[in-house]
């Protein structure tokens, strides 16, 4: 319960501006967010007395003491939890920083004087010239500030956690900066730790401080309030706590109350606080401060009841169809290998995604297709003599869009030893099972290098495009090291879960009898059976109940006129009455008749 003081960090300017001496080019915004630099000079560069306070906290803590400049930066670091680094700025060329990504090939000598390989993805700090600096991570060793130093540039700034994860692991290069940075660090905190440190240099080491600060980059981003509900202290925690006590936690845990009332607090949280973003995150830290100890162990708490989601119904429906059809289930990593992710990608042609540390051997690249990782495990079955291997996956494709994250796409692929039909029978079954009408399924051709030519299509429903189905050809199996026959397809259930009728509907059993009619249409080999089906659900109208694909006939005289023979059989009921024979027939003529207006299609008897 005591207040907290900040130094106000007002540091004495001269006249000579900032602008004056150096300039910041920052060149890469989505890597470093924020960029300050403020300039000292005729600075006495010596060893921290050892009873100095700086000197005998950083002892206390296990931090080594280098000199009067660098202790103030760790001496900061340690007291606020913003890294901060001081150039020699005569060492700077061109006396200036420029904030950008690395180049190929690029090296850097840093302080703890190990050189390290700096590339593309990688923030670095740089001169006019050269790197002098891994952002967030380590200053380089050719600027560093040693006796002869006199001027010096310090930067304070925010650059992007996960670039500074990824650089630290790829490097092995951790460091107290890089361990806050991939944490992230409290913006409203950069300015003032920068104006903290120019304080204490110039207590420690004399010098002159430049007017003003060169600030590039983006200002602190305002919190959204939140509001606690005080009713659900005790739904969730199981004791009354008082709105006062509440009030009181929350504010001395520098969160800026907005409004309270009876019912509920509203607050806004500290800059420094990232992980206090909804209500049940207000909820813990009433608890945590009031005390664990203070609920009893045989506190009723109640419980609720939840209830699946639409997605979660369908896509157990889904894992059920394909389990009883005898698929086992696949589980892949998001990350495949270049080769693997160009060798199949139906859903788009914009390049993939590259992680900067490979996530296994060669896997550094967000898949945009699951195809390619079932057949990485198909190959691995295979090499194991498993005599069956029919496997599907539920997971995300990542597919790329130009100035954002990318489009994360929940798919079904499935990976079959059976043919093309086979596979086709277990989607137009999956269908079934979700309740999606086989007639709203169309096959329009597809040409894939993965897949065989004439054994490929893709898959629209109400003319939109939801999947790939096809068989893999000689080059495919090839490209993934594959024995056997192999039939993939891919499905995006974004239109499935919207579409499946999940509520069982009840319909009276038929009371009429049926009849069934065989056709037999002599016509082009280019009109597909979809073609077929839908003139003939048109054409028969309500009284079709069934339509059923019989087989196709080919002989060397219709090869020669590019003609096929197919037959189909119709399955008419009348729900008003008994359908005669001369009535079927009737149908079966329209049907015949509109075969014939719409794709020249010739009956035979």
């Amino acid at each position: 319960d005591k207040p907290l003081v900040l130094p106000d960090a007002t540091p004495p300017e001269s006249k000579t501006r900032v602008t004056e001496l150096t300039s910041v080019d920052v060149q890469c915004p989505r890597l470093c967010y924020r960029y300050t630099a403020r300039v000292i000079q005729g600075v006495e560069v010596r060893p921290t007395p050892s009873d100095h306070f700086i000197s005998r906290h950083l002892k206390t803590i296990g931090v080594a003491t280098v000199n009067n400049v660098v202790d103030v930066t760790n001496y900061v670091l340690m007291e606020c939890g913003q890294p901060l680094h001081a150039f020699d700025l005569q060492k700077l060329c061109g006396r200036r920083i420029v904030v950008r990504e690395g180049r190929p090939g690029e090296t850097l000598e840093a302080i703890d004087h190990k050189t390290y390989a700096v590339g593309p993805g990688m923030c670095v700090i740089a001169d006019a010239e050269r790197p002098v600096g891994i952002g967030g991570v380590m200053g380089g060793a050719a600027t560093e500030v040693t006796a002869a130093t006199t001027d010096l540039l310090i930067e304070s700034a925010e650059f992007a956690s996960l670039s500074i994860r990824n650089t630290a692991r790829q490097l092995n290069l951790h460091s107290d900066s890089s361990y806050r940075f991939e944490r992230g660090v409290d913006p409203a905190g950069i300015d003032w730790s920068s104006r903290r440190a120019c304080e204490l240099i110039l207590e420690t080491a004399g010098g002159e401080l430049a007017a003003g600060v060169i600030d590039i980059g983006r200002r602190p981003p305002e919190r959204d309030p939140i509001v606690l509900r005080l009713s659900q202290l005790p739904r969730i925690l199981g004791i009354e706590v008082s709105a006062d006590e509440v009030r009181r936690i929350l504010e001395a845990l520098g969160n800026l109350e907005r409004r309270a009332d009876a019912s509920q607090v509203e607050v806004v949280p500290p800059s420094w606080r990232r992980d206090l973003m909804r209500e049940i995150d207000l909820i813990e830290e009433v608890a945590r401060i009031h005390g664990y100890d203070a609920i009893a162990e045989d506190v009723s708490v109640p419980m609720s009841p939840s209830a699946r989601t639409r997605q979660d119904l369908v896509l157990e429906r889904v894992r059920q169809a394909l389990t009883a059809q005898g698929y086992d289930e696949a589980m892949t990593l998001s990350a495949v290998e270049a080769s693997w992710s160009g060798a199949f990608s139906p859903w788009t042609d914009a390049p993939a995604l590259v992680c900067p540390t490979p996530i296994l051997r060669r896997a550094d690249q967000l898949r945009r297709s699951l195809a390619p990782s079932l057949l990485g495990a198909r190959r691995t079955n295979e090499t194991l003599a498993n005599p069956v291997i029919e496997l599907f996956e539920i997971a995300r494709v990542y597919l790329p869009r130009e100035g954002g994250l990318p489009r994360e796409e929940l798919t079904l692929g499935l990976t079959s030893g059976g043919d093309f039909f086979s596979v086709k029978g277990t989607i137009e079954s999956l269908l079934e099972t979700l309740k999606i009408p086989l007639s709203d399924l169309e096959a329009t051709d597809a040409t894939y290098d993965l897949l065989s030519a004439g054994q490929a299509c893709e898959l629209r429903l109400n003319g939109q495009r939801v999947g790939v189905l096809g068989e893999v050809s000689a080059a495919g199996k090839k490209r993934f090291e594959l024995r056997g026959a192999t039939t993939i397809a891919e499905l995006r259930l974004a239109p499935l879960i919207e579409m499946a009728e999940l509520t069982p509907r009840y319909a009276e059993s038929p009371t009429t009898p049926a009849i069934s009619r065989d056709i037999n249409l002599e016509l082009k080999q280019a009109i597909r059976w979809a073609q077929i089906a839908a003139a003939v659900r048109q054409a028969a109208g309500e009284v079709l109940e069934q339509l059923e694909f019989k087989d196709i006939y080919r002989n060397d005289e219709l090869r020669a006129r590019q003609e096929k023979r197919l037959l189909f059989s119709v399955t008419l009921r009348d729900a008003r009455g008994t359908l005669t024979n001369t009535e079927a027939d009737a149908v079966r003529d329209r049907i015949v008749a509109a075969c014939a207006a719409q794709f020249g299609a010739r009956l035979q008897t």
